[in-house]
């Protein structure tokens, strides 16, 4: 807990903070946001930083193909569904007396992939990188070389001298396990005491080697690390700090642009787009609307979502202090069915990145999450776990909150939302096993 004197004066400057304190829903608009044009002055990353990250995928391509055959149909893009959601919007505009404006339309990423979650993105991205960088260093690749040969025997031999761990509530060590792997390192995933079960048994089931830990997220991280340090021939992926995970999930704005444009979506000054993302640490999130930033400017507004027990970036943004802050210094206790998004601390890097460009951010009870999610599967047939579900609260309450009010109408976006699109970035799902999704539907129904 953070000393008294110190969270008084916080709580001062913050007035919002005493609510997040009492766990409850909170709407907090980011008053550091600034316009595109001025924030990009000051940027580490790029968009030639993302440009190279999507041409380095694409040269990894006929590799996946050959390791996952179920991206042959992408060509081995590993990418997810754009799906419009009418009856979804419909049916929460009833069952909530709400004002969702424009067009709800719903990101896949619960399809993506050899992961089935968002971690498709820049888990898989980052350990592609890794294995490049030992391959052209070592002679295994030349460039002009195909990259369907990194699948070979020989080049799996070589990288089984190679170990690469990370630390995981669960589907960033789906996508760095399962890769890791495929390619034939020794892969180790430290899991923290919120990860399912079932994510570690899939795990297994990969021939990667899991450490259960009874503390938190941070725990899991923190000594990982420390065991990646100790041997030299180990590559820790740090989901807090990593620019290689940021640049793999912003590949994803690229993607988009093409498919909104396949189904006439315009995304203009006179069609804003508003998306809603889960977030635990923040690198996906972050990731993700930084691209959507550097393509679309000021006609994105990127909105995250987080648990009342764990808005770890809420808290490191809008109090200034990043990662010096945690859920837990505010007496939350970091816990929440949305096992994805159960970290205390938040990413100090992505914080800063974002801070000029985030919209702001939502939060929910975790009660809220199975009714959203039981709310999709009805009206779309689109099964998400609990955790993606959070995205939801954000088109609910956008017109309805005093605070995202006040934001639509000092950007003079008022007359444009009835052309506006409002998506939703769901992060999970496609990998959940039937036992496990019935008796996330049977809590749903329960809490009915």
């Amino acid at each position: 807990m953070m000393k008294d004197i110190e969270l008084k004066a916080l709580e001062e400057k913050h007035p919002l903070l005493k609510a997040v304190e009492a766990a409850q829903d909170v709407v907090w608009v980011n008053p550091n946001k600034r316009p595109f044009a001025e924030a990009a002055k000051d940027q580490v990353l790029t968009s030639e930083d993302i440009k190279d990250a999507e041409e380095r995928l694409k040269r990894f391509a006929p590799f996946l193909m050959a390791c996952f055959p179920e991206t042959k149909a992408t060509g081995g893009i590993i990418e997810s569904p754009l799906t419009p959601i009418p009856k979804m919007q419909k049916h929460m505009e009833e069952k909530y007396n709400a004002e969702i404006p424009g067009r709800l339309v719903l990101k896949q990423d619960n399809a993506l992939a050899i992961a089935g979650s968002v971690k498709a993105r820049g888990g898989i991205y980052e350990v592609l990188k890794h294995t490049e960088e030992l391959a052209l260093e070592h002679g295994l690749l030349k460039p002009g070389d195909s990259y369907e040969k990194l699948a070979s025997p020989e080049c799996r031999k070589f990288f089984s001298d190679y170990t690469v761990q990370v630390g995981s509530t669960g589907n960033l060590g789906m996508s760095i396990g399962i890769m890791s792997a495929a390619i034939g390192y020794r892969a180790v995933v430290h899991m923290s005491a919120d990860a399912r079960q079932w994510k570690k048994d899939k795990l297994r089931s990969h021939g990667v080697t899991v450490k259960e830990y009874e503390a938190d997220y941070g725990e899991a991280v923190k000594e990982g690390r420390a065991l990646s340090d100790a041997d030299p021939k180990s590559y820790f992926v740090d989901d807090e700090n990593s620019q290689n995970l940021f640049l793999g999930y912003a590949v994803a704005a690229s993607r988009l642009e093409g498919q909104l444009q396949k189904q006439d979506i315009k995304v203009d000054a006179d069609h804003p787009m508003f998306v809603y993302i889960p977030c635990g640490v923040g690198g996906a999130p972050g990731g993700i609307a930084f691209g959507l930033k550097q393509k679309y400017g000021d006609n994105v507004h990127c909105f995250f979502i987080e648990p009342v027990q764990a808005p770890a970036m809420l808290l490191g943004m809008m109090t200034g202090l990043q990662h010096d802050i945690s859920a837990t210094d505010v007496g939350l206790t970091g816990l929440t069915e949305a096992d994805g998004l159960a970290v205390s601390r938040p990413s100090g890097f992505v914080g800063k990145v974002m801070e000029p460009h985030l919209s702001g951010e939502f939060t929910l009870q975790d009660d809220a999450l199975y009714g959203y999610m039981k709310d999709l599967l009805d009206t779309e047939g689109v099964f998400l776990e609990p955790s993606a579900c959070a995205m939801f609260t954000g088109p609910q309450h956008l017109l309805s909150a005093d605070e995202t009010a006040a934001y639509i109408k000092e950007n003079g976006l008022t007359d444009k939302m009835k052309d506006s699109v409002q998506l939703v970035w769901a992060t999970g799902g496609s990998l959940v096993p039937d036992s496990v999704r019935e008796s996330y539907v049977k809590k749903a129904e329960s809490l009915e």
